[in-house]
């Protein structure tokens, strides 16, 4: 049974997309759905979120129908959940919690799953006192006064806390490792797809890079980054990174959790954010990924965006307010391939687009390792000068630390306009 509330303010239209967005999820971790019920309320019920009265109406409909698992739509505090599970007597999970057990499933390296467990131990810690409620619980007096159930929680803190601090420290190598990779490939410009889970960036990077990243019809169908590189036909190479897509209420656990991850983003040079724009909420999807891109930390990013699933749209008046509203994003089915190399040329134009003008004088043997490094560097002139090579060239701000480094200080020249080298 799924649970959702609509409150005051708030349109009964927006709740049952929610709700029908959590029976994707409920799906894809494996459940079925038999019953979905919403309740209107002024706010909030401290003690059974639905109310107490709805929740005894509804535990005789669990009942009839044989339902074992009830999930709602938001997060419940500790209190609700237990208050919840004594009611129905059966399995209690909110949005968060299914979100979570989804992640766990879909998890394959070993990054992925640390991630998991740390976003799942930090959720459990709180919660641990409904584990032991059939445990006396003492909450006084010294340590001879205090029951056997408070003992056993005390020691379960102990252990997840030290295991999460464990985790901690695993995800701050990975980090520094990812840091290491990110300085090797800067070399080359960097994109990153994000966007809503289920919108077609897995599907798009294969069909740009042919990349074979596994693709489903369901919500967060890959978890783990995947970069590969572009070559255009004038040699310049992009990478493009694929992230874990997003979702409305991502649990801020796993949002910390996944900070290793969304790194890429925050470092890209480009945010491509892909748009199913026959979803009939896009624009809601277009705001939670804005949302999550300003807690992540990458909300300054310059971003492209890209509607995809043209071919699913049914309506050609809804796709013609879709371009109105957005004039300059591109509109592709990755699926069937249309539009992409419009798509690729903007991506280009934004990447490759040189502002920084220069002058680099290297030895003739190094010449060949210039090229090899700065691929995406434009040569305007090329000539020898003694035993020199004198190379005059246009490229983007962002690579002039790593020409100084290559070339050495006293050999490269910046802001120079476009002459005789």
């Amino acid at each position: 049974m799924l649970l959702g509330l609509t409150l005051k303010g708030q349109s009964r239209s927006s709740t049952e997309e929610h709700l029908t967005e959590l029976a994707l999820l409920a799906e894809t971790a494996g459940t079925e759905v038999i019953h979905i019920e919403s309740q209107g309320r002024e706010k909030i019920d401290s003690a059974y979120y639905i109310g107490k009265g709805k929740c005894e109406q509804l535990k005789g409909i669990a009942v009839e129908m044989d339902i074992d698992v009830i999930i709602f739509d938001d997060d419940l505090t500790p209190g609700q959940a237990r208050n919840l599970e004594k009611l129905f007597k059966r399995r209690i999970i909110d949005r968060t919690g299914i979100i979570l057990d989804i992640f766990a499933r879909r998890a394959q390296t070993s990054e992925a799953k640390i991630q998991v467990e740390l976003a799942q131990l930090n959720y459990l810690l709180p919660r641990l006192t409904r584990h032991w409620a059939h445990l006396s619980r003492q909450t006084g007096g010294g340590v001879y006064l205090r029951g056997p159930g408070e003992t056993q929680l005390e020691t379960d803190r102990r252990v997840v806390r030290e295991r999460i601090a464990t985790l901690k420290r695993k995800l701050q190598g990975i980090e520094r490792s990812r840091a290491t990779q990110r300085k090797k490939r800067s070399e080359m410009p960097v994109t990153a797809l994000v966007g809503y889970t289920n919108a077609g960036k897995s599907t798009l990077l294969n069909a740009i890079t042919q990349a074979e990243v596994f693709v489903e019809d369901k919500l967060f169908a890959t978890l783990d980054p995947v970069v590969r590189c572009y070559e255009y036909d004038e040699g310049r190479k992009v990478l493009f990174t694929d992230t874990v897509g997003f979702i409305r209420k991502l649990p801020h656990h796993l949002v910390a959790s996944f900070k290793s991850t969304l790194e890429e983003v925050i470092s890209a040079d480009l945010v491509i954010h892909v748009v199913d724009v026959a979803h009939p909420f896009y624009l809601e999807q277009m705001e939670q990924v804005r949302q999550i891109m300003q807690e992540i930390g990458a909300g300054d990013r310059p971003v492209m965006t890209v509607f995809n699933k043209v071919d699913l749209v049914r309506a050609d008046s809804a796709l013609a307010l879709a371009r109105n509203r957005f004039p300059e994003a591109n509109f592709i089915s990755a699926l069937r391939r249309i539009g992409l190399e419009k798509m690729l040329k903007d991506i280009a134009d934004r990447l490759f687009n040189p502002s920084l003008n220069g002058k680099i004088v290297i030895e003739p043997e190094r010449a060949m390792e210039w090229n090899e490094r700065f691929p995406q560097v434009k040569v305007i002139a090329r000539k020898f000068v003694e035993d020199k090579v004198v190379i005059q060239f246009t490229t983007l701000p962002k690579y002039k630390d790593s020409l100084y480094e290559f070339a050495g200080t006293g050999n490269i020249f910046f802001d120079l306009e476009y002459k005789d080298a």
